[in-house]
């Protein structure tokens, strides 16, 4: 279904589009939020954050690596705030990975997949 086949209002041009291209933007998006809402840091240390990443050497022009800015503040934030270190959030996304590479096509990725190193 889509926006056009409900009694939803039209919106103007170019607000039908995804506001993320890929699931993962979404996923980092909630849980820079999530963290938030749990008082892990304020509004403020989160925009310094990003803004220190989107400021860096080589961003694009057009913005489209934006979300792997986001991605990078997320986790220095999470660093910096003795949450969650580099090392440890490399290995995690080492392990989903693996496990992705593991798991038979049109099943769901679960950690537990995870042959290890």
């Amino acid at each position: 279904m889509s926006r056009r086949d409900t009694d939803l209002p039209e919106l103007p041009p170019g607000f039908d589009t995804p506001v993320f291209a890929e699931p993962w933007q979404a996923e980092a998006f909630a849980m820079t939020v999530a963290l938030h809402d749990k008082g892990l840091f304020s509004w403020s240390e989160w925009a310094q954050a990003l803004s220190i990443e989107v400021k860096k050497p080589g961003a694009a022009a057009d913005g489209h690596d934006y979300y792997e800015h986001w991605l990078a503040a997320l986790e220095s934030l999470l660093a910096t705030k003795g949450l969650a270190a580099k090392s440890d959030v490399d290995a995690m996304a080492e392990a989903w990975e693996r496990a992705a590479h593991a798991t038979p096509h049109g099943k769901p990725i679960l950690l537990e997949n995870d042959p290890g190193p």
